[in-house]
């Protein structure tokens, strides 16, 4: 029952501008969804709150990861805009496992780094799990931009670590996103898997 009430206590208690991004989060995946050219400014002002609303939460890392999305959302709305003929003729590509090995190890340990600095010289709130989400986050949203089919095992762990964040900091609202968030990675990944496999007619990549 008391968990019941902190959780309905925050929800109620959450800006008007946090559902407001998060509105703009679900406007932007649905948008993308259709590739339409507008998923763009919906997401450049989502992450514009989130930078806002993270940094005053003392989230460093996430807020420093928002400024990245910010600009990947103009960046978007450039290459969109001209209508790339690149974009659409990109393919979905399977990496080998020692790749993922390689981004796995070499992300660590930047994250590791990150997280040192940012418990011994900020005021930042759970720095190392902080560190660790938005590093590979980071690493994420450029598999995403090469469509290497494995980034949605990548989104799913990582947005599964971003939901303890949020319930620990009350952004309840944030938290539902989230959730959301990685039961469409889930589906993405199976969607995906089964164009990769119909495209190029072979299993996923192996060592």
């Amino acid at each position: 029952m008391e968990f019941i009430t902190e959780t309905l206590a925050g929800f109620t208690a959450m800006s008007h501008w946090e559902y407001l991004a998060v509105a703009l989060s679900m406007a932007y995946l649905l948008l993308a969804i259709k590739e339409s050219l507008w998923c763009w400014p919906a997401a450049f002002f989502s992450t514009l709150i989130y930078t806002i609303m993270y940094w005053n939460g003392a989230l460093l890392m996430e807020s420093l990861l928002h400024f990245y999305y910010m600009y990947m959302a103009v960046y978007g709305w450039v290459i969109w805009r001209k209508g790339s003929a690149d974009q659409h003729g990109l393919v979905i590509t399977s990496w080998r496992l020692k790749q993922h090995f390689a981004i796995i190890s070499l992300t660590s340990i930047v994250a590791v780094i990150f997280g040192y600095i940012m418990t011994n010289y900020t005021h930042a709130e759970f720095a190392y799990l902080d560190s660790f989400t938005t590093c590979f986050a980071v690493v994420t949203t450029y598999l995403v931009a090469k469509k290497v089919l494995e980034n949605w095992l990548y989104w799913i762990v990582i947005d599964a670590a971003s939901m303890y964040l949020y319930y620990e900091k009350g952004y309840y609202p944030t938290l539902a996103l989230f959730i959301f968030y990685t039961i469409m990675a889930a589906w993405g990944f199976k969607t995906w898997y089964e164009e990769y496999e119909q495209n190029q007619a072979k299993p996923l990549a192996q060592l």
